[in-house]
């Protein structure tokens, strides 16, 4: 079961890494930034679960973890205003960072699941990304404002 659920993580990074590229074609907006985050969010009825309950010191540092990877996001992710539009920056970086993040993310979950019973690993996991998500597209929002106003 670990195996699979890291070859599906290892796709959707592959996924994202195109949708990426596609996205730095068109325009991007507000809604754009700020809808991912707040629809990962649901993910958090899951908690509502007793198996899936972790505790605070378990939560904390999942949350740190993400943060940490989300300077990573941060850093690479930029806008360029053409036309009169806003655009996601293409960078080289943000892929190596993305791969580098995906290939450490998949390491601990390998390493995680081991000590760690399937469900709990799946909350700490969904609060990594959460945690890694979130402060990378508030990032990106304030970004945006900054470039959209100019």
């Amino acid at each position: 079961m670990l195996w699979g659920s890291t070859l599906v993580a290892l796709l959707m990074g592959i996924v994202a890494s195109f949708v990426r590229v596609k996205a730095s074609a068109k325009p991007t907006n507000a809604k754009k930034i700020l809808i991912p985050p707040l629809a990962m969010t649901t993910g958090m009825i899951q908690f509502l679960i007793p198996a899936f309950r972790l505790s605070w010191v378990e939560v904390a540092e999942a949350l740190a973890v993400g943060l940490i990877f989300s300077l990573f996001l941060i850093k690479t992710s930029n806008f360029e205003k053409r036309d009169g539009e806003v655009y996601l920056s293409r960078s080289k970086a943000f892929f190596v960072v993305v791969f580098a993040l995906l290939a450490i993310r998949t390491a601990m979950k390998i390493w995680v699941g081991h000590e760690v019973d399937l469900f709990s690993t799946g909350g700490l996991f969904y609060l990594i990304a959460w945690g890694m998500i979130v402060p990378w597209r508030i990032a990106m929002y304030q970004k945006y404002k900054r470039i959209a106003i100019t």
